[in-house]
């Protein structure tokens, strides 16, 4: 036993969480490219902040907690303890953090006022504007702020994980007197600001809002909430002096998980979840400079402060207070994208081509019965996703529609300022549509879809109400598959259409995630798909199925198989060749494999997205294998596998990454593409990937990522333009230039409406 496992340790492998903040560094390399528009490069880096975010609530919430334990005191098969790696986290991203601060500061702030558009801080407001800026903070923000006292006998008052929050030190505004514990008598103050309120705060210009002599452009002004909360925070403890204040907001741990037993009752079991989620151990601080003493007792009040010796001041864990010198959540700046003055300031929207698959003379249920067609999203149009559904609704034909819904977008319906018929889901709008029509509808609703459960409890609630049979997804499984199957009734049988994808069913994500999704009617995967959906809502043993594979029953099984059959192919001097793009490479075992199909001498091509564990180019042991990663305007989300099978070639789409989270405690897809030309296109798009030389990195054996440049003589290559040119061939009408998507109804569906 001991020799196996030092043998599974010896397996060259990376830290996974090191290895995602790698990752978030690519995406921050793309926000300090000064070649890109300023606030397009302000995307990026408030990317890199909202993915931290994320990354310190789940990943590193769930390291402390196994650094306290035996098995986190013991070496990772990367080689590093649960606390080694804890430490070098903190150390990538204080580096990270502090690369994308001095760009905010240095380059981005400076570059926006130099185009007319300025943020001032308090130390710059003129008298007009300092004048203007107290009115409105009376009028305006003052009615809705909440003080809260932090006191030394009581919890701490609730805070929101991410939200902004000022912090006020106080001192009585009158002459000290004679005790010293009148001297000292300091007190504290948090104020969350409310989200009802814009964080940016247009300033009246004066002499700024017009045109200047030389005929420049307009110029504007704007502060931040935070700072005129900051500047005018005296108007709420009156009799009390501001001696010091500053900006904070925290992570909380938001890695939990219900209770999968609790099947009569588990909505009520998530809701709880999501309570307290939002009551969990603080993991993380992000604070403005300012107040040392301020810091100091967040800091210890959420516990992210050392024990102090005798009376030694606290010694802090620095891995989890993080020191900024700008605007915290750089993300509300994206508002200023909107400015129809500023648009030479942003990247020109990329247009969404209409896929020439579909038209309006032709339904679509005819289109996809004269065979397969794929989807590229988003250079093409989701249009044909969301008629899929609608038509689906209204068509009289249609008998029952089954999906799986992990994330769908819009807004929470009766919930914030997205709430309403414009906000919803189109997708699960037409369900809901759909039963109402007399449809027989089921869908499976993930609630554990980390993030989105109060919108998809929501969801649930709202097409229960409208006669969905709503199904919760499987105990100890989190339903990650994207399977819709339409039973339609023609020639006196039931005829079932499939749409299988990559991606979720957003419309919203759709404009910005690259996926690719499968239309078919082929009765071997409609076959396949209703064992898939009989699983999912009854009871079932696994079935043997003829063309879709499905985890956990059998998907890393099925990916191994694949692997070594390429494996015995070069051994044996047959053409071999995997090709593969997903989001994250870390399965043991399929590493593993991969390390002996390369050692056998397949050549190995990996372009990963954001993790990867397995290390290339190691000497006999990985030097067959390449690894790039594509970070662009566009999010790769697409999983593509590619086999060469000694010159018969198979190609896979899915739902899954190579994780163990994906192959061993989820249910997901993996579909072949059995149209020959599909296929040849497909594989086609994977090896252009593996072209890119403006926007890949390269990991090498030390794990290390490079930028690739062209070589002498070698022509630019962008994989994303090349994507959007061959939509832009493929659809001869270009789609709306706002990204807005035009969704046509069949005759049938409006011969009904009528």
């Amino acid at each position: 036993m001991e020799k196996n496992e030092q043998k599974e340790t010896a397996i060259p492998c990376l830290s996974r969480d090191l290895s995602w903040v790698n990752f978030n560094e690519r995406v921050l390399n793309e926000g300090l490219r000064r070649e890109l528009p300023l606030l397009e490069r302000i995307r990026f880096l408030s990317i890199v902040s909202t993915n931290f975010d994320e990354f310190f609530m789940i990943r590193v919430a769930a390291l402390k907690r196994l650094a306290k334990t035996e098995t986190g005191k013991s070496i990772d098969i990367c080689g590093l303890t649960a606390e080694q790696q804890l430490r070098e986290i903190s150390l990538k991203v204080h580096s990270i953090i502090k690369k994308q601060y001095d760009c905010l500061r240095e380059e981005i702030f400076p570059g926006l006022a130099k185009n007319g558009l300025s943020l001032l801080r308090p130390d710059s407001w003129s008298v007009p504007q300092l004048d203007f800026l107290d009115t409105f903070f009376a009028g305006h923000i003052y009615p809705v702020l909440t003080p809260l006292r932090l006191e030394p006998d009581k919890p701490m008052p609730f805070i929101e994980s991410r939200s902004l929050n000022a912090a006020f030190l106080l001192e009585p505004d009158r002459a000290p007197s004679s005790t010293a514990a009148d001297v000292h008598d300091e007190l504290k103050v948090v104020v969350p600001l409310p989200k009802i309120l814009n964080r940016l705060v247009w300033l009246p210009g004066f002499d700024n809002m017009s045109a200047n002599a030389e005929g420049d452009k307009e110029k504007f002004c704007f502060a931040l909430l935070e700072d005129v909360i900051v500047t005018w925070g005296g108007y709420l403890f009156p009799g009390y002096r501001i001696k010091e204040s500053m900006v904070f907001k925290i992570n909380r741990d938001a890695d939990f998980s219900v209770d999968e037993q609790r099947d009569e009752d588990f909505v009520e079991a998530m809701v709880e979840v999501l309570e307290g989620r939002e009551r969990a151990d603080v993991i993380r601080m992000v604070y403005s400079p300012g107040s040392d003493k301020l810091r100091d007792e967040l800091a210890r009040r959420y516990l992210l402060a050392d024990i102090p010796d005798s009376n030694e001041s606290f010694r802090f864990a620095d891995d989890y207070l993080y020191e900024v010198d700008g605007p915290i959540n750089p993300v509300d700046f994206m508002e200023l994208s909107n400015a129809a003055s500023f648009e030479d300031l942003i990247e020109k929207p990329w247009k969404i081509y209409k896929s020439a698959d579909f038209n309006e003379e032709t339904s679509i249920w005819d289109r996809i019965s004269q065979g397969d067609c794929l989807l590229h999203l988003p250079y093409q149009s989701f249009d044909p996703v969301i008629r899929f559904f609608q038509d689906a609704a209204s068509d009289p034909q249609v008998v029952s529609i089954r999906t799986a819904l992990y994330r769908t977008g819009g807004a929470i319906p009766g919930i914030g300022i997205n709430s309403g018929s414009s906000g919803f889901s189109p997708v699960v709008r037409a369900l809901e549509q759909a039963a109402l029509n007399g449809k027989h509808v089921t869908a499976v609703v993930e609630l554990k879809a980390r993030f989105d459960e109060e919108r998809n409890i929501s969801w649930a609630n709202r097409l229960e109400k409208a006669g969905v049979i709503v199904v919760y997804g499987l105990s100890n499984l989190k339903v990650h598959s994207k399977i819709t199957m339409v039973m339609r009734r023609e020639n006196e049988r039931i005829k079932r259409y499939v749409h299988l994808s990559t991606g979720n069913y957003n419309y919203r994500t759709a404009k910005y995630y690259e996926d690719i999704c499968l239309f078919t009617c082929r009765e071997d995967i409609a076959y396949d798909a209703g064992l898939i959906f009989n699983m999912l809502t009854g009871y079932s043993v696994v079935q043997q199925m003829m063309r879709l594979t499905i985890a956990p029953a059998g998907l890393k099984r099925r990916f191994l198989e694949l692997i070594e059959r390429e494996a015995n192919r070069a051994k044996h001097e047959y053409p071999s060749r995997i090709m593969a793009k997903m989001n994250a490479l870390t399965d043991i075992d399929i590493i593993k494999a991969l390390y002996a199909a390369s050692r056998a001498g397949v050549k190995i091509s990996l372009c990963v997205r954001g993790i990867c564990t397995l290390i290339p180019g190691i000497p006999d042991i990985s030097e067959n294998i390449r690894v790039i990663s594509v970070v662009d305007h566009y999010l790769e989300h697409s999983r593509i596998y590619y086999f060469s099978n000694g010159g018969a070639e198979e190609l896979y789409l899915a739902s899954a990454d190579w994780m163990l989270r994906n192959l061993e405690k989820r249910v997901e897809i993996l579909f072949p593409v059995q149209d020959e030309k599909l296929r040849a296109e497909l594989i086609d798009v994977l090896n252009a990937y593996f072209r890119d030389n403006c926007q890949a990195s390269l990991l090498d054996r030390e794990s290390n990522w490079t930028r690739l440049v062209p070589a002498e003589n070698e022509s630019l290559f962008r994989v994303q333009k090349e994507m959007h040119s061959r939509a832009a061939g493929a659809g001869e009408i270009p789609g709306p230039a706002k990204m807005e998507y035009t969704v046509r109804r069949s005759p049938q569906a409006v011969k009904n409406d009528e």
